[in-house]
């Protein structure tokens, strides 16, 4: 390949990117002594995934001397998105993928429930639709090999995802890839030109250790460690990017907390901010105590100027 065509072919792989809103790439510029796998340690820490480079740039044919020095290379990378309110996975699936039905990959690749839609405030991963032409003879379960990791769901979800696609030579298949994330020196390279690819994700992984914090904070409450849980609690209130649902499951188990620390006026701040957040919220009337309940009431009454 001539210089002059990788530069044509890099101009117009980054006006297919940008027509995407999940396709999230960052430009590499060839080395001498490059190779698609030293490219692919570079930035994902695994020389395997030159397969990706490959098929995004166009050149899964290509040797390795069809790396010139000067010209650029795409490294596609997964995004990452806030949720905004009344969202649900079908229509973000739609945004990012054009289909709701391909919603199923947004929930397998955040660990979510088709029965509960994502939180408002969740950060999401999404996955990057890798767009691999079919060769002659390719199959899906191929296709699925060459990218995916070696799993039973691995298959099933590629044809999820296209759904009535003909596989044929020539034809697009979607590959959605949820481990395309910058790693070692890639990410500390791209974090000033591509920040949020290279640094995305922080608040997501902020959410995840919060949630899995939560249990041992109810049962704090639960087995009266009342001054260890206002601790923990407020602690978790202090960690950046919290969902809507952790903030008020957190107040809650603090209005619990304080009403038996003898903290009523905590206990309805708690409660008021947890109804600021949730306003149909109520709580059990008959596993509550009933000075719980009546901390409860309290702060569910308009606040007197």
């Amino acid at each position: 390949m001539s210089r002059a065509a990788a530069v044509l072919l890099s101009l117009a792989l980054l006006a297919a990117a940008a027509q995407t809103e999940a396709q999230a790439v960052y430009t590499h510029a060839v080395q001498e002594g490059d190779t698609f796998a030293s490219i692919a340690q570079r930035y994902y820490g695994d020389p395997t995934r030159e397969a990706v480079l490959r098929e995004a740039n166009r050149m899964k044919g290509a040797g390795e001397d069809g790396l010139l020095p000067g010209s650029w290379l795409f490294v596609p990378v997964v995004t990452f998105y806030r949720v905004a309110k009344d969202e649900t996975w079908q229509s973000i699936a739609a945004r990012f993928y054009g289909r709701e039905s391909r919603a199923v990959v947004l929930i397998d690749a955040n660990r979510g429930n088709r029965r509960v839609q994502p939180d408002e405030g969740a950060e999401l991963l999404i996955p990057y639709p890798l767009r691999h032409v079919v060769a002659p003879g390719e199959t899906l379960a191929r296709i699925a090999g060459l990218y995916m990791p070696d799993t039973p769901t691995s298959l099933k979800r590629l044809r999820q995802f296209n759904a009535g696609a003909r596989i044929e030579r020539g034809r697009v298949v979607l590959v959605p890839l949820a481990d395309l994330r910058l790693a070692g020196d890639g990410r500390t390279e791209a974090s000033a030109a591509f920040g949020r690819a290279a640094g995305g994700g922080a608040a997501k992984e902020a959410q995840d250790e919060v949630e899995s914090a939560l249990p041992e904070l109810i049962r704090q409450v639960e087995e009266a460690h009342f001054a260890e849980a206002v601790a923990m609690g407020n602690h978790l209130l202090g960690s950046q990017s919290l969902t809507s649902t952790q903030v008020v499951t957190i107040q809650k188990e603090l209005a619990v907390a304080y009403v038996a620390l003898e903290r009523a006026d905590l206990a309805e701040a708690s409660f008021r901010a947890a109804l600021a957040l949730q306003p149909n919220l109520e709580l059990d009337t008959v596993r509550t105590s009933p000075r719980v309940l009546e901390s409860f009431n309290r702060a569910k009454q308009p606040v007197e100027p």
